[in-house]
């Protein structure tokens, strides 16, 4: 059995809206497995973290 637990984080309406978007898209759950989804991605694909984390984004600047 996974060891799972709650976790809150900030995001703000755009991110979440997001998310909510990706969820109802490819019939997930709900936003929280979109959200787990891209943390997956992001661990099994290490050759990508640069592309994922290095560069600074702002959408909403």
């Amino acid at each position: 059995m996974k060891d799972k637990a709650s976790y809150a984080i900030e995001l703000d309406r755009a991110m979440y809206g997001f998310l909510e978007e990706m969820a109802k898209k490819y019939d997930l759950a709900d936003p929280d497995k979109a959200l787990r989804c891209l943390v997956n991605y992001a661990r099994a694909e290490p050759a990508q973290a640069d592309a994922i984390f290095a560069e600074v984004r702002c959408l909403d600047c």
